[in-house]
């Protein structure tokens, strides 16, 4: 079946079409989403084909960083482990373009956790239609970057995604313009701070 097109409005989503995405979601739909830094694939967490479906479309391996999607820090601080200095970090740096990579606490499925690492990404978008499904779904969303197999910066543009991967998605969402800068990947793991990749949020407050 085509991917069902979902037109919300940029500044204030309307409640019942981000109730209809939820419902989906939690049916176990896969969604195209546009957040603060380009447009993201995503599915609730106990979806377990969801996230073979993110590889399939990504051309990734195990080895890919998921990120959970949490909409403040509290939802953050219950996934992860967060020791004091990254706590901090964290907090200063967010809701915003970051993602960042933690060890895991055991509640996490495993098989959303990087092989060797048990790490998983998280992050808190400022972006008003991820934070009003974010609320509306009561729990984070498994993510990853719309970056196409080849291609280094997210899609931006809802009809052109609904185009492409018309018959890999369930739902794509149009929620104005976003930026083609995917996040800044801050790990933490180590303990100090590590930048893997520079994006739309400021490194150097992690340098």
């Amino acid at each position: 079946m085509p991917a069902r097109f979902v037109d919300v409005h940029s500044e204030n989503p309307q409640p019942r079409r981000v109730q209809q995405i939820v419902e989906a979601l939690r049916d176990d739909a896969l969604i195209a989403y546009p957040t603060d830094s380009g447009y993201a694939l995503g599915s609730r967490v106990g979806n377990r084909e969801g996230r073979d479906r993110i590889l399939r479309i990504r051309g990734l391996d195990d080895r890919h960083h998921f990120t959970l999607v949490c909409k403040d820090f509290a939802q953050l601080g219950s996934l992860v482990h967060v020791d004091n200095a990254a706590f901090r970090a964290i907090r200063a740096a967010t809701p915003g373009p970051y993602t960042f990579i933690l060890t895991a606490m055991p509640e996490v499925p495993k098989r959303l956790l990087h092989p060797k690492k048990k790490t998983v990404g998280v992050r808190i978008p400022e972006h008003p239609f991820v934070r009003a499904l974010l609320e509306e779904l009561g729990e984070p969303l498994l993510s990853s970057s719309l970056i196409m197999p080849g291609e280094t910066e997210p899609r931006t543009v809802g009809w052109e995604i609904k185009e492409e991967l018309d018959h890999d998605l369930d739902i794509v969402v149009e929620a104005g313009e976003t930026t083609a800068e995917p996040t800044t990947v801050v790990d933490f793991s180590t303990g100090v701070p590590e930048v893997l990749r520079r994006g739309a949020g400021d490194p150097d407050r992690f340098e």
